[in-house]
Order: structure tokens, then sequence, then C-alpha cells
């Protein structure tokens, strides 16, 4: 069992360097497959033991950055989260690798864990997908096609075979199924899926920086008051002749970081920076819900003439950060540090695009990005370019900010969409329906970024699947453990009689 722990945490650690900052995608399959490797022959009880230490080697690697930016306390409430998943994964395919086709249910198994973390507790938490890790290899021509969960399920899959190459009696065949699965997978880079442009049109970014030690909060006023300036700043340019005029001017998450249709100072402030530029401006706030107990984190239509129009809610504001779960167990004089959190964000629920102008837009605040159910229906329901506001502003110095810019890129390229990004001080930066990124600016600057993008329509069919894949290998490795379950009792009972 020691022999089988060490490799477990080896494979885990090595997973996660798939991810920023090393970046090292091809190693994926092989890691799936030495974690298969040391759960095979184990019963369900015992694979928990290096279940446990590969999880926890992958989950507290990959998200090292909440210890650096939040806390150590975050930090190993998130890894052990995420790990217990990988623990109860690791019991799962004990059960499994007993099955013919154990290649394919381990790989059913993985995408179920996948889209549970990314639902449960508390909306979930879905960084450190395996798809997330191949916006710059063969697979990601796959992605309109397969979506995240069913470019995750070949990666998976690719990794359970050449386990099964290793212990197989019959190499022969377990290398032509390898073979056959590469063929299959490698379509897209001959017949890419390609939307239709529908015309262009000319997007400018405002990065505003976050003033001193980086607290957007203490410094909210002078955040604002950047981004204002920045944009009065490029009306001039245009009324020069020096800068093209945009259709609309995108600002990040917590660009006002307060209520803009109730603080006055902040109110003043939006309405002099649109009104000086002319055009649109999708401007991000915390303004109060209508109950006026709760905020909202939201994208804002704020028009030049009628003012704050259209609004995207943020669909998944983060637990613990941006509210409180069960506040009346935690939010006491026992959990000090949790009850400062005075507020609780409320989610969103909008499944249309936000109409900038007359362009509908597919928008996403933060993490949203990183959740299929965010992007998928805007863009089904006809969101015809993909924007992103978020504020980083926690983060920066750390590798969340570009394991975040490399989910933005694998669910542009999903939804066939250009992508733009506006970050408070990074990483802000537009990308093409390909991936490939077409211009950023460096973090920690004020600057202002414009470029034509593309409108584009028609619905990928990962747009179309969404979480479906996650959710029906969930169902179907349920039953199939359930049979297996009954099958061993039915075989236990006559094994009695006899």
């Amino acid at each position: 069992m020691r022999r089988r722990l060490l490799i477990a945490v080896l494979a885990g650690a090595v997973l996660a360097a798939a991810f920023e900052p090393l970046t090292l995608p091809w190693v994926i399959p092989f890691t799936i497959a030495a974690r298969l490797l040391c759960l095979r022959g184990l019963s369900a009880r015992a694979a928990l033991v290096p279940g446990l230490g590969f999880g926890a080697a992958f989950a507290g690697l990959h998200v090292w950055w909440l210890q650096e930016s939040i806390g150590t306390g975050a930090w190993i409430g998130l890894s052990a989260a995420m790990a217990l998943f990988l623990m109860l994964l690791s019991a799962v395919d004990a059960v499994l690798l007993r099955l013919r086709a154990w290649p394919l249910w381990t790989s059913l198994s993985w995408i179920a864990i996948e889209w549970a973390r990314g639902t449960f507790p508390f909306g979930g938490m879905p960084w450190g997908r395996l798809s997330f890790a191949v916006a710059d290899t063969p697979l990601a021509p796959a992605l309109p096609y397969l979506g995240t969960g069913g470019v995750s399920l070949v990666l998976a899959l690719l990794g359970a075979l050449i386990a099964r190459l290793v212990v197989a009696p019959r190499r022969r065949r377990a290398l032509g199924v390898l073979v056959a699965v590469c063929a299959l997978v490698s379509v897209p880079l001959w017949r890419p899926w390609n939307g239709h442009v529908e015309g262009r049109l000319q997007v400018a970014l405002v990065q505003g920086d976050v003033p001193g030690d980086g607290d957007v909060l203490a410094n909210y006023r002078a955040v604002t008051a950047s981004h204002v300036a920045l944009t009065e700043q490029l009306a001039r340019d245009v009324a020069a002749g020096t800068q093209r005029e945009p259709d609309f001017v995108l600002w990040p998450e917590n660009a006002t970081a307060t209520d803009p249709i109730t603080d006055t100072t902040t109110n003043d402030g939006i309405w002099a920076a649109v009104q000086a530029i002319g055009v649109p401006v999708v401007v991000g706030g915390l303004p109060n819900a209508p109950d006026k107990t709760h905020v909202l984190n939201q994208g804002i239509v704020w028009d030049p003439v009628t003012g704050p129009g259209d609004r995207y809610t943020k669909h998944n504001p983060v637990p613990f950060g941006e509210y409180l779960p069960m506040r009346g167990l935690l939010g006491d004089r026992n959990f000090s540090g949790l009850s400062q959190l005075s507020y609780d964000m409320v989610a969103g629920t909008r499944q249309t695009p936000l109409l900038v102008g007359t362009v509908p837009v597919t928008d996403a605040i933060c993490f949203d990005i990183a959740f299929d159910g965010v992007v998928d229906p805007q863009t089904r329901n006809g969101g015809r370019l993909l924007t992103v506001q978020t504020s980083n502003a926690s983060f920066i110095g750390t590798d969340q900010v570009a394991q975040q810019f490399a989910i933005t890129r694998v669910q542009a390229m999903a939804a066939g969409r250009y992508a733009v990004v506006a970050s408070l001080n990074g990483l802000s930066g537009i990308v093409a329906p390909d991936g490939h990124v077409v211009a950023t600016v460096p973090t920690r600057t004020r600057a202002v970024l414009d470029h034509q993008v593309a409108l584009i329509s028609g619905t990928s069919p990962a747009m179309w699947l969404g979480g479906l894949p996650g959710q029906v290998a969930a169902g179907l490795v349920l039953v199939r453990l359930i049979l297996s379950a009954i099958n061993s009792r039915s075989k236990r009972k006559t094994e009695r009689e006899y």
C-alpha cells in the first residue's frame, strides 16, 4: 500500500503540472493511467487511501494560489473539498475496475465527478477540469464539438487505455482501441467547427488598475475614478482622430465596488465617462438587491442617453467570499472571521444574452467563466460575442490569473466566439474563437485596449451539450454500481446456499 500511495501522490502532483504555471497538458493521460494502476485490485475501502493521496497532491498544488492570496485556511478548505471528491471517485473506480469494459466506465466516472464537483456544495468549484488544460493542444479543435465535459472524457479515456495497455494480456487489441480513439478525436483538426460571421464591431476594454496595496474596497473611489479618466481619455483620442470610435466599452468587475445607481459620486462619474465616449459602457458594479438587504454583482449596460439598462447578474458568487452559506450557523461570535462578511450576494439566473446597444452579448463575471451553465445558455439564445468582467485584484502575482485566462480561452473555443476580457488589474485581453490570444494588457497597468472583433452566429454542438455529458455519466455510473452491488449480493447468496 505504501508504494501505491507514493505513486498516487506523485501522479496527482504531476497532474497539477498540466495547468498553469507549468502548462504541460501531455502528462494528463499518463497521470490518469498511473492513478488507475494504483487502484487496480483494491477494495473500495482500501482505494480511499491512494485516492486521497492523489487528490490532496493535485488539489493542493493546483490551487496553491489561494494560500498565497486569501490565506492558509481557505487553501486547506478548498483543497480538502476537491481531494474528498477524488477520494470518493477512487472508491467507485475500485469497483468499476473489476468490469470488463473498465476503461470506459472509469472514464465516465471521471467526468461524473467533475460535474459533481462543479455543482456541489454551494454551487461547486469546477477549477481543475482536465479540459481546461487543452487550449494549446491538438485536442482544442474538439471543444466546439464535444464541449468541456466531452474533452475531459476523451482525456480520461486515453489515460484508461494506456493503463489497459500495461495490464492487458492482448495488448494488440488495446493498442488498436487507443489508436482508433486518437484517430476519431483528430477529425476536428481537419474539419474545424466555424460559426457564421454576421458583422464586425470595435470594442474597447478598460483596465484601470487598483492603486496602492491592491485592496479594491479600501480604494474603490480611486478605482472608479481611474476607469472614468481612462474612458474620458479614450473619448478625447477618438475626437482627435488617433483612436477608432468603439461600438461599446467594457469595464471590469468591481470597477464600481458600490451601488452605482444610488451612490452619487459614482453615478456622476459614470455619466461623465459614458456621455464623453457617446456609446454604451458595460459597467461592473455592486448594486443593492430589490430587498435592500442583499447585494448583486452585475454588468450594467449604461447608455449615454437613457442611462442604466440591461443587466447581467453573476451566477456563481463565491461562497465564504461573496456570501456566507448557512449564515445562521456560521455567522455568530464563534466564527468571528466569517461574520465579518456582513452581506450576502444573490446569484443571478439569467439565461439570455445581455443586450449592449443592438448586440446580444454572452456575459460572465469572474469565476462564472468556468461554469457551463453560464456561457452555454446565453450563447444558445443568440449571444454573438463573449465578454468576461473580472477583478482578479486579490490574486495578482499568483497562478490564478493565468489559470482563469486559460479557462476563458477554452470557453471561447467551445462557444466559437470572440472573448473580450476586462480585468481590474490583469489579465485583460482579447481571444479569438480558435483560442488564439489576439492582444493582452500587462498586469498592474492602466490601459485601454481596443480591437475589432467579429460577431458570430451559429450554435456549436458544445453549447447544446452543456453539462449533459457529466450528468449522463453520473447516472450511468450510479446504475452500474447498483447492478454490481446486486450481482455481488446474489453471488454471495448462491455461494452460501452451496
